[in-house]
């Protein structure tokens, strides 16, 4: 008699080792971008492929520098806590299944409150607040996406930087689940958040090089 495996067993996927295999014209998941083993970095979002700067210009990281540290400093000794890129945040719609997360992103910095949402591979589900920095690799799709995937996932705040520009603009999160823009900020002016009691940001020393 032949034996029959009443367990289905799926069969892994090979892995990706150069960007060359990758379609970019092709729906990805979080299990899809588990297999990438190349060096360029990418993003999902809703499925869609975006390749990310190449490595950030000294100033970017400069401004990443400059913007970690009194938040980092803030959060000594508190619940919430501050990663920075690379740190893969995935925004799961319903299900939290690998092949059902079709949005993995790579926010310079985000502060996560709830210690639940993390674990060994980074953040699953809306951080309290997103930083993204602008760099001249960034394109307005991209950022529209971004938006969209962070204001429907429930991102508290969402912090956008230009260093060129030297502007900090701010989302906030409504009741309604809706984000109404604060206002431009510039040197000389100085930005606070309701989840980071006590926390206040110089935009001076932000931009300072």
């Amino acid at each position: 008699m032949k034996n029959v495996n009443p367990y289905h067993i799926e069969e892994e996927l090979p892995p990706i080792t150069t960007v060359n295999e990758v379609d970019f014209s092709g729906t990805y998941s979080y299990a899809d971008y588990m297999r990438f083993e190349f060096e360029e970095r990418l993003e999902i979002i809703k499925g869609h492929l975006f390749r990310m700067s190449p490595a950030p210009a000294r100033l970017h990281q400069r401004v990443v520098t400059n913007l970690f540290g009194p938040i980092y400093n803030t959060l000594k000794g508190k619940q919430c806590q501050v990663y920075t890129a690379p740190f893969d945040v995935r925004l799961a719609q319903k299900d939290q299944n690998d092949k059902e997360i079709f949005t993995v992103v790579q926010p310079d910095i985000v502060v996560v409150c709830d210690k639940n949402k993390l674990d060994k591979r980074g953040c699953i589900g809306a951080p309290d607040i997103v930083v993204e920095i602008l760099s001249p690799g960034n394109n307005k799709k991209e950022l529209i996406n971004k938006y969209e995937v962070y204001e429907e996932a429930g991102v508290k705040e969402y912090w956008i930087v230009s260093p060129t520009e030297k502007t900090f603009f701010k989302y906030i999160l409504d009741n309604q689940g809706k984000f109404q823009p604060n206002k431009l900020l510039t040197i000389g002016e100085e930005v606070t958040s309701p989840i980071l009691p006590g926390f206040i940001l110089n935009l001076e020393e932000v931009f300072e090089d």
